[in-house]
């Protein structure tokens, strides 16, 4: 039997690892501006064309690297940042795996300039899919600047799964702003097409989240400041009244590092709790520090999976931090530990420095009493008469199943999932028809009792009809009084450019003003008593989730919208000519089993199903 085990040539492997470590033209930002960070640049410029697709530019004035450096940097493996693998567990850098530029190599042209400081003569490389095709030496100031060109060129698989060019943008925003928030003290300029996106200087946190997403984030935001023996955060956390549904500004940085960590991220919402509805997200800009030997970042080559050796102790201390900011500043009230009823204090102590930050109590503060002013209300006191307090009784008498009905569908600010079109099969001949609790309709067909929910079947109706309607047609505007006026970040700006005109057939009447805002002039007839930004601001997240083309995922949103709002709601008693034709519009569906959001229109108790029940 002959050998079939073979070593898979360089080039080879440097492709399936570019695989893993570049996902798209964001991660080779990613990438680039960390390793220009690491390489102590102060001023770190970003050129973009097409996306990213045809250019990706990084240029900094680090320290640079000779011609000798410069040709072992994209070998698979090399490194300047560690020497063995006892240095994993101090590490002061951003890279350390070796990856990345051979990576990057692997799948596009490049052409690098850099000269180290000091130096009199750069140096100049090409390579070509990680082939060497030439270097040298070269006359250039101090520092890097990396040129990626057709990126995936050797991989039409994962070029031809990019997404728009407004899609990819959007996300090498979004990882801008990660890089550019924890490295606030460094000059950041991006350009995309000759057009000028970012140009940020050094300054403090606040100052560098206030350049990426505006003035209006300044009042949102409370300080938070902890130190202790096992961790130091600092940043920002966000007031109540300002929590997203969609969109919030969530970072999680650790030692100079972007970090997902879902266990922290639940241990800031929980100090939420009651103070926000469920469905929306704080903002929160919080940044870790730790001793180094404490935490493994060697999880995943993106590096933003993280290990801590103190992971429970940590999620404690930012709870309490969280929580201390938010009463320290009024927003909740203080715990009074001297009560019969107090909470128990946790056997967990903290260990603190000296420095021990004052926390200064709002004693007026009365969550009994009512309240006015930003926190939006407040609570009547017990000796207040409850205004129709029989009526609220009755509401609480109401079982769980008739509260959630009156909440209606899924919210159409989630996502329409594809549901395959199914069919139940009904009778041509409707035999008898009746309401069952003001919220389902029964009839009889050859297979057995068919049950329907009514609220379902009519929002599938109207939005089949809605989508036939303004798919590939204008849609009569409706001008609105007084126009509404939308702030969108850069990110989404990149995304809402490329849909603006699909909204226009639809309907919607927008304007640009400058930069990111847009006015809202007109809206499609049907979105009365409608959050128009809120809707936009959904459809913005369903297109820069990908999947089916921009056109369907608007007209989806918007046909959603309006059916949800206009179906025949729960407890409404319907007289049997309209039960028959709501049988019969839902009977001529495409799809009789589903909503467009999934839930559950109509089910079959069969026969063989009702003899089993004797």
């Amino acid at each position: 039997m002959s050998d079939v085990i073979k070593l898979l040539p360089d080039s080879v492997a440097n492709q399936i690892a570019a695989g893993e470590v570049i996902q798209r033209p964001a991660s080779v930002i990613k990438e680039l501006v960390e390793n220009a960070v690491d390489a102590q640049a102060t001023s770190i410029q970003i050129i973009l064309k097409d996306a990213g697709r045809t250019l990706i530019q990084v240029i900094d004035n680090g320290v640079g690297m000779s011609d000798t450096d410069a040709r072992l940097a994209f070998e698979r493996h090399s490194t300047s940042k560690i020497r063995q693998a006892d240095d994993l567990f101090s590490l002061q850098t951003m890279g350390f795996r070796g990856e990345a530029l051979a990576s990057i190599a692997a799948i596009s042209h490049i052409e690098l300039r850099t000269c180290a400081r000091g130096a009199q003569l750069g140096t100049k490389l090409l390579i070509n899919a990680s082939h060497c095709e030439s270097q040298e030496p070269d006359v250039c100031p101090a520092g890097c600047n990396f040129m990626i060109k057709d990126l995936f060129f050797n991989v039409p698989a994962r070029r031809k799964f990019l997404k728009s060019n407004q899609v990819e943008l959007s996300n090498i925003i979004k990882e801008f702003e990660k890089l550019a928030l924890v490295n606030y003290t460094i000059d950041f300029t991006v350009t995309h097409n000759g057009n000028l996106l970012y140009k940020l200087s050094s300054g403090t946190l606040k100052q560098r989240i206030i350049s990426l997403f505006g003035h209006n984030i300044d009042q949102q935001l409370i300080p938070l400041n902890v130190d202790t023996t096992l961790v130091k955060i600092s940043g920002f956390i966000g007031k109540p009244e300002s929590a997203r549904k969609r969109n919030a500004m969530q970072y999680f940085f650790v030692n100079g590092r972007y970090m997902r960590h879902p266990y922290f991220h639940k241990a800031v919402l929980s100090c939420y709790n009651e103070l926000i509805p469920d469905e929306t997200q704080p903002k929160y800009f919080l940044v870790l520090d730790v001793d180094p030997e404490t935490i493994d970042v060697n999880i995943h080559p993106t590096k933003t999976e993280i290990k801590f050796e103190n992971e429970l102790p940590i999620w404690q201390i930012i709870s309490a931090a969280v929580k201390e900011t938010l009463g320290k500043f009024s927003v909740v009230p203080s715990i009074d530990f001297d009560r019969e009823d107090a909470p128990e204090i946790p056997s967990f102590s903290i260990p603190h420095t000296s420095k021990v930050p004052e926390i200064a109590v709002d004693k007026s503060y009365n969550p009994f009493k009512q309240q006015t002013g930003s926190h939006g209300g407040g609570y009547p006191s017990n000796n207040d008469s409850l205004p129709n307090w029989e009526e609220l009784y009755k509401n609480f008498e109401k079982s769980k199943q008739e509260g959630l009905d009156e909440i209606g569908e899924l919210p159409v600010t989630q996502d329409i999932p594809a549901v395959e079109n199914e069919v139940v099969q009904v009778d041509d001949e409707i035999q008898g028809v009746m309401q069952l609790n003001n919220r389902y309709l029964l009839t009889i067909t050859q297979e057995g009792l068919v049950i329907l929910d009514q609220h379902r079947a009519h929002l599938a109706v109207l939005y089949e009809r809605l989508m036939e309607q303004i798919d590939g047609m204008n849609v009569v505007s409706q001008r609105v009084l007084f126009p509404e006026i939308m702030h969108l970040t850069v990110a989404q700006n990149a995304v809402f450019e490329e849909i603006e005109p699909e909204l226009e057939k639809a309907g919607f009447g927008l304007a640009q003003l400058s930069g990111s805002d847009w006015s809202i002039n007109s809206v499609p007839p049907g979105l009365d008593n409608i959050d128009i930004i809120e809707l936009l601001n959904d459809v913005i997240a369903s297109v820069s989730s990908g999947g089916t083309a921009i056109k369907d995922k608007v007209y989806e949103k918007i046909a959603l919208t309006i059916a949800s709002k206009a179906a025949i709601p729960y407890n409404r008693q319907l007289n049997e000519q309209e039960m028959k034709t709501l049988i019969t519009d839902w009977r001529n569906l495409k799809n009789t089993k589903y909503t467009p959001s999934g839930k559950l229109i109509a089910n079959i108790l069969t026969l063989d199903q009702v003899a089993k029940m004797f």
